[in-house]
């Protein structure tokens, strides 16, 4: 028997269609709801710290194992001390002990020889002084110093001629005898003149001489002579 359907019956001709408007549909809700979606976005900066951007979460705390102590050093063994006593009723042997130091003849053999001491006297003959408690003095003191060379000069002829003049500085030894020795030019001013100064000071009479704690010594004396033309 033959099967007949009637045209408007038939759904096989609308049922393609029918798929098309749903994926249609679908298609639209799925995009209106991309569109309307709203979505947070945060923005990093290098400025900003890492833990405002870090999702807090809850850390668990974690504490070390309470481990007990470790157990004290055993103690050091108590060693007792023994005591040995002794009866007050024993009698013990005296013993005597013989050194070197008890025999008091051999000290005696040796004589203390005190040492060589070198006597002041003895150093101060060889030693010259500069500064000493009493200065040196010419009789009558400096100014009859200064005269009498002003008296015993004798101007160089070649000096008077041409004219040279100045002060001759001259220094000597004056000995623990009073005597002038070791006359030297210090500062000259031309060879006529420093002859003739030492010439001078060669011809001082004896002076007194100085003294370092009572006692005469060698003293170095330094003594101006002056040259002048008129």
């Amino acid at each position: 028997m033959e099967i007949k359907k009637s045209p408007k019956a038939d759904l096989e001709g609308t049922k393609t269609m029918s798929i098309l408007m749903g994926l249609v549909i679908a298609m639209a809700a799925l995009f209106v709801g991309f569109e309307w979606g709203s979505y947070d976005v945060q923005v990093v900066t290098a400025s900003e710290g890492v833990a405002d951007i870090i999702v807090e979460e809850e850390i668990e705390i974690t504490r070390p194992d309470d481990t007990p102590p470790p157990p004290p050093p055993p103690p050091a063994p108590v060693i007792a001390e023994e005591l040995n006593v002794v009866e007050d009723d024993v009698e013990l042997e005296q013993q005597e002990i013989l050194t070197t130091e008890d025999d008091a003849s051999s000290a005696q053999v040796q004589q203390y020889v005190a040492p060589a001491v070198v006597e002041e006297e003895e150093e101060a003959e060889n030693h010259i002084f500069t500064v000493v408690e009493k200065m040196p003095q010419f009789p009558g003191g400096d100014a009859a110093l200064l005269k009498y060379i002003s008296t015993q000069i004798k101007y160089p002829v070649i000096a008077q001629e041409n004219g040279i003049q100045g002060r001759v500085v001259v220094s000597f030894v004056v000995n623990r005898d009073g005597s002038v020795v070791d006359a030297e030019v210090v500062r000259g001013v031309d060879p006529s003149l420093d002859k003739e100064a030492l010439r001078v000071i060669g011809t001082l009479p004896k002076w007194a001489p100085g003294e370092q704690r009572g006692k005469p010594v060698r003293v170095k004396y330094t003594v101006p002579v002056q040259f002048r033309l008129q």
